[in-house]
């Protein structure tokens, strides 16, 4: 590695000039039969799927980036994007045995501050060859409270046979989010929908044609590896997505989509569509092409416990906690156990989040969950998230979370709140004791938003075992209405570094703000 830059660096709101977009639009991904890349004898590597940031902290952050072929993978930063003084980060060996893709973490960063990267490609007999440079952008977390801190979240994406349109313009809510210019995004699952082919059209109830971009792998559902691969890559085939990839860095979790629907371990298939049942199998593939596509610290080969929860820090602000519903919980049932130390996180999971809530000293603990808490989410005669409907005393998964609340109560936890997605539509609710079955816990917010690029559906019953009220929601008044009938969803949460207000917005696609709430810093309960 050379010597850190000396120039001084622009400030975090710095705007972005157009040598971004352009670098981040540059050789378009083939459409179609993109599952492995060919083998060729001449030319240099490209790295036509973008480049991406994630987890990025105040002094660190992973960069990723896929090759065309076998290439060794060089990051070089800068304070500017003219990067007239560089540091360079040498990173892996990019082969087969991860679909071409790699992942370098950068450490001892500035922090606070807007770092300019760019990757390249090196052919791995001759380093003097190289590919051309994508280059991309992030803001590392700031350690003073006074800058503030903005993020967005949502999920969702390429859902029930909704995929790339190009009458549309493809993904362009990601413009929308892109332009807000946030710190980071947090993806809340189902990235992908591995058990969701896409096909060419679909015809819409008013007669219009619904066009996707389709390709070999998300033909059909995803039961081998390269399957998998190749439904995390179809995503990267729009070209807002890989333009917002370059310029916001990302927090990613995972759902059931990423699977199977409402899967749980060891659960066998009865969908006649695979020819692999066992959800273990399924999972296990898919858990690898994940840690392959995105740039997470706690997955191969930042990681080898490979874990997808984990506790991200944004400085004085802000922590965020994201957790993994899917892999530790116990079967789907009708969720009527008076005793269930498994639950939907697990034992070790939920000792974990207790653990590293109690030592957190940040103004706002944002709990990021794949699954609603307070709406029941069916699973045929079963339930797939924490409530099953029974407003009374908790009962199943519920135990857990009244555990879970029952802790940031008594140990005076002070500023939490949980966002999520899942349910593909958007929604506010208030817990209040004062109306609950179980009483013992302080007031909080859950914020729903989503989808991005699936469909939408009608809202869900509300449980009032932990008395939720629902302040807001927007969702159609049908199932699976396209995003041409529907509009995508996102949240927004902005921490004020003055006064330490937290406020969420609820958005919709275009931008329109669909509903506010600011929250006090300091209270156990809001």
């Amino acid at each position: 590695m050379s010597d850190r830059p000396q120039t001084p660096q622009p400030g975090r709101r710095g705007v972005l000039r157009g040598a971004l977009a352009t670098s981040a639009a540059l050789a378009l991904p083939a459409i179609g039969g993109a599952a492995a890349p060919a083998f060729a004898l001449s030319g240099r590597p490209k790295a036509g799927w973008g480049v991406q940031a994630g987890d990025v902290g105040a002094h660190s952050g992973l960069v990723w980036v896929r090759s065309d072929r076998p290439a060794r993978m060089v990051v070089e930063t800068s304070a500017t994007d003219s990067f007239k003084n560089v540091t360079r980060w040498r990173g892996p060996l990019i082969g087969p045995d991860t679909d071409f893709t790699g992942t370098t973490r950068l450490r001892g960063l500035p922090p606070g501050e807007q770092i300019h990267y760019r990757v390249r490609l090196a052919d791995p007999d001759d380093p003097r060859r190289t590919g051309e440079p994508v280059e991309g952008t992030f803001r590392t977390a700031s350690v003073s409270r006074r800058d503030g801190v903005k993020f967005l979240w949502s999920g969702d994406i390429a859902g029930q046979g909704w995929g790339i349109n190009p009458d549309r313009g493809g993904y362009r809510v990601y413009e929308d989010m892109r332009a807000l210019d946030p710190d980071f995004f947090l993806c809340s699952g189902d990235n992908i929908y591995a058990d969701g082919p896409i096909l060419p059209s679909v015809t819409l109830p008013d007669g219009r044609v619904w066009r996707n971009v389709t390709t070999e792998e998300k033909s059909k559902v995803a039961e081998t590896l390269g399957e998998f691969r190749g439904a995390f890559r179809y995503n990267l085939l729009d070209e807002n997505l890989r333009r917002f990839n370059a310029q916001i860095p990302t927090v990613t979790q995972w759902d059931d989509h990423e699977v199977h629907n409402n899967w749980y371990p060891g659960q066998i298939l009865s969908d006649d569509r695979y020819t692999e049942k066992n959800v273990d199998v399924l999972s296990a593939r898919s858990l690898r092409a994940f840690s392959e596509y995105f740039p997470v610290s706690t997955l191969p080969p930042g990681d080898a416990d490979g874990r997808v929860y984990r506790v991200l820090r944004q400085g004085p602000l802000l922590d965020v906690f994201v957790l993994d519903m899917r892999t530790y919980r116990n079967a789907n049932s009708p969720g009527r156990q008076t005793e269930d130390p498994t639950g939907i996180l697990g034992a070790e999971q939920l000792a974990w989040l207790k653990r590293e809530l109690s030592r957190s000293r940040a103004v706002w603990k944002v709990i990021a969950s794949d699954m609603p808490l307070g709406l029941v989410v069916p699973d045929g005669t079963n339930f797939e998230a924490v409530a099953q409907g029974d407003p009374g005393a908790p009962l199943g998964r519920e135990l857990q979370l009244a555990e879970l609340l029952r802790h940031i109560k008594h140990e005076r936890i002070t500023g939490t709140l949980w966002l999520t997605t899942d349910v593909h539509y958007t929604s506010a609710q208030h817990y209040e004791p004062s109306n609950a079955a179980f009483k013992d816990f302080e007031p909080f917010w859950e914020f729903v938003s989503g989808p991005l690029a699936a469909g939408g559906f009608k809202a869900l019953k509300l449980d009032g075992t932990f008395g939720p009220r629902q302040a807001f929601v927007k969702a159609p008044d049908r199932n699976n209405t396209s995003p041409a009938e529907t509009p995508p969803y996102f949240g927004e949460v902005e921490i004020d570094g003055g006064s330490g207000e937290l406020t969420v917005r609820l958005r919709q696609e275009g931008g329109d703000v669909l509903f506010s709430q600011t929250l006090q810093p300091g209270r156990v309960g809001q």
